[in-house]
């Protein structure tokens, strides 16, 4: 695969995954912390910091809702969950390996 193609398949792919989450309301961040190490504000942080790399200017607001596909606020209000105590002890038990190798929540 040549460069150029590899880009755009990784692009995609990136979409793809944007638009699963975006979909996913049910799923929360929290689970996704507590089994992958990332969550869609993980997502947010990394695509404004490639930006930033890039010379553009987006705020971490504006990449938030690149990825939930409206305002975290919206977003939070319609679909956020109560967590569960078994929910913050899973997360408290991982999150110091999490911050080592995600650059932090």
């Amino acid at each position: 695969m040549d460069e150029q193609t590899r880009i755009e398949v990784e692009a995609a792919a990136f979409r793809d995954l944007v638009a699963h989450l975006q979909q996913r309301t049910d799923v929360q961040n929290i689970d996704l912390m507590n089994l992958a190490g990332f969550c869609r504000n993980c997502l947010a942080k990394w695509y404004r910091s490639e930006a930033e790399r890039r010379g553009e200017s987006l705020d971490y607001e504006q990449a938030r809702e690149r990825v939930y596909g409206m305002p975290y606020a919206e977003w939070k209000a319609r679909y956020q969950a109560e967590v569960s105590d078994e929910q913050k002890a899973l997360f408290a038990s991982t999150e110091a390996g999490h911050a080592d190798t995600q650059g932090g929540h």
